[in-house]
This record gives C-alpha cells, sequence and structure tokens, in this order.
C-alpha cells in the first residue's frame, strides 16, 4: 500500500521530533555526568594531596625523633643531619596540611591539637640535643623518660592515622563514584544510541517505501546516514578520551603508591644495618645467666635477621607489582615476554612468600609437578600463584592448620593444568562463578579486601591464552583449577592472525 504524503510527513515529524527528544537526552545526560565525573576527580585530587601532604609531615617528624635519639645515644653530630633537614620540612607541612584541611572546620581543632603536640616534641627534641651537647646526657635521658615527648607524638599519630584512613576512604570512593559515571554514561549511549536507531530505522523504511513516489527521500537518507556515522564518530572520540583519562587517573594513584614503599625500603635497609650489628654483638657476647639472655640472643641473631629477610621479599614483590601496574597504565596493556619457564621453580619460589604466615599454625605448602619446561610470561604467572596463595592464607579454616598443594600437569591439546589445592573455609556452589567477577566477594567476610584478587587472576589466565575454574565444598575446601597452552607463542601468533 503506498504511503501518502500526508502519512509521510506526520511520519517523519514524529520520528524526527523522537529523535531529537532522544538526542537531547543523549546531550543532557553527558553533559552532566561528565560534570559529575569532573567533581568526583577533583574529589580524589584532594584526597590525594591530605594524604601526601600528611605522610610526608609525619615522615619528616620520625626522620627528626631518629636523629634526637640517635644523637642522644651517640653524641655523634653526624646524627643531626635528618634532624636538622626534617627541621626544614615540618613548618612547611605543617601548614600545607593546615591549608588543604581549610576547607573543613570540623578539623580546625584537631589541627590545633596537632600544632600544640608538634611544638612539644620539636621543644623536647631541641632541649635534649641542647643538653646533650654541654655534655647533660644523664639530665637529657631524664627528660626522654617523662614520656611528654613520645606521648605528644603518639596523638600526632593517631591523627596522622585517621586522616590517612580518611584520605583512602575518600580515594575509594572516588574511585567508585567515577566508575559508577563512567557506567552511566555507557548505559545512556547505548540506550540513545538503541532509541536513534529506531528512529533512523522507522525513517529510513517510510522513505524506501515512498521512493518510487518521491525521489528527494533518497537523498534524505544519505544525509542521515552521513549524520548518523559523524555521531558515531564522535562519541567514539569521545569515549576514546574518557579511556584515556582514566588511564592517567590510574597512573596517579599507582604512582603515589611509591612514596610509601621507597620509605618502608629505606627504613628496611637502616634496620638490616642495625640489626646485623646487633646479630654480631650478641653471638658474640658469652652467657651471663641471665634467663632471658637465650630468648634475646635467639631473637637477635635468627628471629629479626629472617623477618627482615621475609620483608625485603616482600618489598620486592610489591615494588616490582607496582612497576607493572604503572607499565599497564602508560601502555594500555603489558606485553607478554614468553620465555622458557621451570613451573616447579615458580612454584616453589612462590610458595616461600607465604611459608611463614602458613607455619605460624603448622601448616605446610607443597607442590607436585610433573609437567616439562614451559614457555609463557614468568611474571603473570607468579602473579597468578601468588593471589591464589594469598587467598588460601586469607580465607583458610580457622582452628585447622592449613594445607596447600600445588599440582601440575599434561592436557590434551599441548596444554598443561595446574592445580593450587587448599583446605580452607571453602566457596558456595552459588559463588563459584560470582568470586571471579570484578569487585565482587562471596561469603562472610572477615578478612579486608577490595574483591579483585580472582578477577584479576581469571584477566592474567586468559591473557596467557588459558582459563580458570573451581571446585569447592564448604568446610572442606577449594581448588582452583588453571589451563594454559605449552607454548604462549603459538596462541598470541593465533591472536595476531
Amino acid at each position: 500500500m503506498p504511503i501518502s504524503s500526508t502519512t509521510l510527513v506526520r511520519s517523519t515529524i514524529i520520528l524526527l521530533l523522537v529523535g531529537f527528544l532522544a538526542l537531547a537526552g543523549i546531550v543532557g545526560t553527558t553533559i552532566w555526568l561528565v560534570e559529575r565525573s569532573q567533581v568526583y576527580f577533583n574529589e580524589v585530587v584532594e584526597a590525594r594531596d591530605a594524604r601526601t601532604t600528611t605522610v610526608d609531615l609525619r615522615t619528616a617528624l620520625q626522620d627528626a625523633e631518629t636523629g634526637q635519639r640517635g644523637f642522644i645515644i651517640t653524641a655523634d653530630e653526624v646524627y643531626l643531619e635528618p634532624y636538622e633537614a626534617a627541621l626544614q620540612v615540618v613548618g612547611q607541612r605543617l601548614e600545607d596540611l593546615a591549608r588543604v584541611l581549610e576547607p573543613y572546620p570540623q578539623a580546625d581543632q584537631p589541627m590545633a591539637d596537632l600544632r600544640n603536640d608538634i611544638d612539644i616534641k620539636l621543644a623536647e627534641m631541641a632541649q635534649t640535643i641542647g643538653l646533650v651537647r654541654n655534655g647533660q646526657i644523664a639530665e637529657a635521658a631524664e627528660i626522654v623518660r617523662t614520656d611528654a615527648g613520645k606521648a605528644a607524638m603518639d596523638r600526632s599519630r593517631v591523627f596522622f592515622d585517621a586522616l590517612i584512613r580518611a584520605a583512602d576512604d575518600r580515594l575509594t570512593t572516588g574511585v567508585a563514584d567515577q566508575r559508577n559515571a563512567a557506567t552511566a554514561l555507557r548505559w545512556v549511549t547505548i540506550l540513545g544510541a538503541f532509541v536513534i536507531f529506531a528512529v533512523v530505522g522507522g525513517a529510513a523504511w517510510t522513505v524506501l517505501t515512498y521512493t518510487n513516489e518521491i525521489a528527494a527521500a533518497r537523498r534524505e537518507i544519505e544525509a542521515a546516514n552521513l549524520t548518523l556515522e559523524e555521531r558515531v564518530r564522535e562519541r567514539t572520540s569521545d569515549l576514546g578520551r574518557a579511556n584515556e583519562e582514566i588511564q592517567r587517573f590510574a597512573y596517579i594513584v599507582t604512582h603515589d603508591l611509591r612514596a610509601p614503599l621507597v620509605n618502608i625500603m629505606g627504613f628496611t635497609s637502616e634496620l638490616e644495618t642495625s640489626v646485623g650489628e646487633l646479630s654480631a654483638y650478641m653471638a658474640e657476647r658469652p652467657d651471663d645467666g641471665d634467663p632471658k639472655f637465650a630468648d634475646a640472643k635467639l631473637a637477635a641473631t635468627e628471629d629479626l635477621p629472617e623477618a627482615i629477610t621475609f620483608i625485603r621479599a616482600a618489598t620486592r614483590k610489591m615494588d616490582s607489582l607496582i612497576n607493572a601496574i604503572l607499565k599497564i597504565s602508560r601502555e594500555g596493556r603489558r606485553q607478554l615476554k614468553p620465555e622458557s619457564l621451570d613451573l616447579a621453580e615458580i612454584a616453589e619460589a612462590t610458595a616461600t612468600t607465604v611459608q611463614h604466615q602458613v607455619a605460624e599454625n603448622g601448616g605446610s605448602v607443597s607442590h607436585d609437578i610433573h609437567v616439562p619446561r614451559l614457555v609463557s610470561d614468568k611474571l603473570s604467572l607468579e602473579q597468578v600463584l601468588g593471589n591464589l596463595l594469598d587467598n588460601a592464607v586469607k580465607y583458610q579454616q580457622p582452628g585447622r592448620p592449613l594445607s596447600v598443594v600445588i599440582r601440575g600437569r599434561q592436557a590434551p591439546a599441548n596444554r598443561i593444568e595446574i592445580e593450587v589445592e587448599d583446605n580452607g573455609r571453602g566457596i558456595a556452589a552459588s559463588d563459584h562463578e560470582r568470586v571471579f567477577e570484578l569487585f565482587r566477594r562471596a561469603g562472610t567476610q572477615t578478612q579486608p579486601g577490595e574483591g579483585i584478587g580472582l578477577a584479576h587472576v581469571r584477566t592474567l589466565v586468559r591473557s596467557l591464552g588459558g582459563d580458570i575454574t573451581l571446585r569447592s565444598e564448604l568446610g572442606v575446601g577449594t581448588t582452583f583449577i588453571i589451563t594454559l597452552p605449552r607454548d604462549l607463542r603459538s596462541f598470541i601468533g593465533s591472536q595476531a592472525k
């Protein structure tokens, strides 16, 4: 049945009106979401500045305290170098912190208390240093024993910890808000595109039916298609820019993690030197009959060096992960590096990182690997096994020594299968797939976490050309099953095609 000109005009007007309303809704909602995203971003930046300033001020006070103690003990002026350097920083960082917290009236009294505590601590340090310089070491030590400075420092640390936690919570909330805004923008774009496509489809059907009577309709359709392609290109460009902003934000957040890590590594080096001297001294000192001497000697010669070794291993692992995340943020995706690997060696090295935690409760981590060498990405494999072992330790069954076994065997189609089995709390059947979702956690939560570990593991495994599944029973334990190609290069080659 031919379409009359009146029907065509009426249909065209209705379709144009619907399309205009849809487009206006998309544009208005997009502008609003972009504005909200900017507000969330500003909040994240403020929280980051507050956290950085707080950490810097706390570090400066600790450096000053370290220099003071070293000088009181040794009377050597060289120990005052960190003290003098810190004095140049404390005042500026305190003012920076006051400026950051100025918009929040509820922080006025805590800031006043902090200033008073810092003045007390700095005054004590200056007084004790002056006494030691005058040879009055006993008087300086007596001032320290009053614990007035320690109490002031403890109050300051409570303030710092609370402010850092508040900043971290605000960072987490800001990231979640930005993520929600991005999700909303995505859905608005999808729904808007669906409406526009529906409008365009209706117009196309009407015009194509009327082409036998009006040849000009064909030119309108072509113009509509060209306009649609332009809008799609504009949306694609907007989404690309939004993705770049997210990557830059991820880089900023991850980059800021290096500051406290560098401090930890630096203080660990100082601690390692001090423990070495203490260990040598205790090893050479004869037993004087003190019943506590044997325990002190054991702690100085064995426990402390072992603890420092674990700290070293943990900071190296954290530094490696931060470097990997920074590289991902810069490049968009880390380039895999296939190399010949011994799975047993990787399993043993990864087990070593959690052995001390497992051994505390009489548990054990073992491996049973029966596969030849494989070609894969070493860092990805280490992260996968490390995450699974960390989960086993985190969710072990209370009152039962943890037992973890890493198995490896050959599988059909030139693949290998890795199992990580534990006797922990187990996972309910309804949550077997849910635990792999990003920011989703299963069961009763007794341990802190963000719900990204297993999602990250699945992403890593799939990037290596494999997959991960699990079987589990509540109260019995969980087994994660990973399948991987024996040669990652074959998977990368097939992806390239």
